[in-house]
């Protein structure tokens, strides 16, 4: 007697098992090339953050620079920074409040000085960092930080050396060590 199904059964359970490895594949793949994107999108947002950080610690230091007569200040609010409320006229020091390109949100967390003046600003994100080093040296600070909130571009005013002691120069350093200390509070402000 012949039996007409039990060679095509046999066929169809080899094409069953071979279309199941062949979407595991595809699976596998897919999620290999999903986390080259994650990673690829997180070096870029990484790359934005460090330049659009620098933006605002510059324009922080041309504001501080630029104060007319002699005492030299820091901006009270970002919005400063857009038009300078000291000079008539319009006066920028930034183009706009540009977005933070880790959270997609335009809050940033702000480094407060004693008197309640910006002389900063940080990412409000936990996220883990994926560069830890080979910063450039005004960001050097930034190197095996554990969360981008803690990447502070601050403009640190110095004291020139050939300046007497009511004035200061400026450049975009790192705030001394024994200057303060960073205290982050429910507000996200970091107070020196």
């Amino acid at each position: 007697m012949r039996q007409p199904f039990s060679k095509p059964c046999r066929q169809s359970g080899v094409t069953y098992v071979g279309v199941l490895v062949l979407v595991a594949l595809m699976g596998i793949t897919a999620a290999v090339a999903a986390d080259v994107w994650h990673t690829s999108r997180k070096r870029d947002s990484e790359r934005e953050l460090l330049f659009i950080g620098n933006q605002f610690r510059q324009a922080i230091g041309h504001y501080y620079e630029q104060s007319p007569g002699p005492a030299k200040t820091f901006p009270r609010q970002l919005a400063d920074l857009l038009r300078d409320p000291r000079t008539p006229g319009m006066k920028r020091h930034l183009r706009r409040i540009y977005p933070d390109p880790i959270t997609g949100s335009d809050e940033w967390g702000l480094v407060k000085g004693p008197s309640g003046e910006i002389l900063g600003v940080f990412s409000r994100s936990e996220a883990v960092p994926l560069k830890q080093a080979n910063f450039r040296k005004a960001d050097a600070s930034f190197e095996n930080k554990q969360r981008y909130s803690e990447w502070t571009f601050v403009y640190t005013a110095r004291r020139s050396p050939t300046a007497n002691s009511g004035q200061r120069t400026g450049r975009a350093v790192p705030p001394a060590a024994g200057w303060g200390s960073t205290q982050k509070t429910g507000t996200w402000e970091r107070t020196w």
